[in-house]
């Protein structure tokens, strides 16, 4: 069975799967601060932590004790949405947390029916209640990615600019493209952005020009700079923007935020 988008093209909510199997290329970052800047621009935001980590949790400043009703309890245990469903310190911008019962949540779904749909049919309860839903995916191409890849309409995909960058990602657009064909024929990729972009390295000026030549115009024009303020924010529990919206790692993803909202016009 295919997914059919619940909603016309380009119209209500929307929903983005933020994901890359790397770890350590500013997916969760991205989640968070993508979140905050469309909130900040008056955009309802939902941002789901599928990531048994939690860091997106965390940088927003949800304690584990507030993590009792969580992703695994939508996936495994079907609990209604609203349940899981908290506010955080950023007006507009709502949250499900991870918890550390997550870590078994693709051993727990394997012999269930549908298990790849099982996001999905938990966010019909959301359509038109946000703009945006964002999916902070783990660093794995398991059951959990694939659930929020089959529950999306487009996926974004952060790119760390290092030497493996496209080696890397060529799993994730393999895997993308296997999605289309057996589960979500709807499923594009949204954008590609360049993370931890130092424009005084070499490599990273080098990195940037392979990608936009392989990719073209699926890359962001933005590019999200190497920042000691982006690093520090989480262990305050903020994302960046609220701890220093000055900084450049901060005015980088209000740029982003733009060049989303522009690229889903188009759609």
């Amino acid at each position: 069975m295919v997914y059919e988008d619940p909603l016309p093209p380009g119209r209500g909510t929307r929903v983005l799967a933020i994901a890359n199997q790397k770890g350590g290329v500013g997916k969760t970052t991205t989640a968070i601060n993508l979140g905050t800047a469309l909130a900040a621009i008056n955009q309802n935001v939902l941002l789901i932590d599928l990531d048994p980590q939690g860091n997106a949790s965390t940088g927003l400043g949800v304690s584990l004790e507030q993590r009792q009703i969580n992703t695994y309890s939508l996936l495994v245990e079907n609990c209604v949405f609203l349940d899981a469903v908290q506010s955080t310190k950023i007006p507009r911008l709502n949250i499900i947390p991870s918890g550390l019962d997550l870590y078994g949540a693709e051993i727990d779904l394997i012999l269930e029916n549908r298990r790849e749909y099982k996001l999905r049919e938990s966010l019909v309860q959301a359509i038109g209640a946000y703009d945006y839903i964002l999916i902070d995916c783990p660093p794995a191409l398991g059951l959990l990615t694939i659930n929020a890849l089959v529950a999306a309409q487009a996926v974004l995909v952060p790119l760390q600019c290092e030497f493996y960058a496209l080696e890397g990602v060529s799993q994730l657009v393999k895997t993308i493209e296997q999605v289309k064909l057996a589960f979500n024929a709807s499923l594009e990729i949204q954008g590609i952005v360049l993370t931890m972009h130092d424009q005084r390295n070499n490599l990273s000026v080098d990195v940037e020009e392979d990608v936009r030549s392989f990719f073209g115009d699926k890359v962001y024009e933005t590019v999200i700079p190497r920042n000691v303020r982006v690093s520090e924010a989480p262990s305050h529990g903020v994302p960046v923007l609220i701890y220093d919206i000055d900084c450049a790692g901060a005015k980088a993803y209000l740029a982003l935020a733009g060049e989303v909202i522009e690229r889903e016009r188009r759609v």
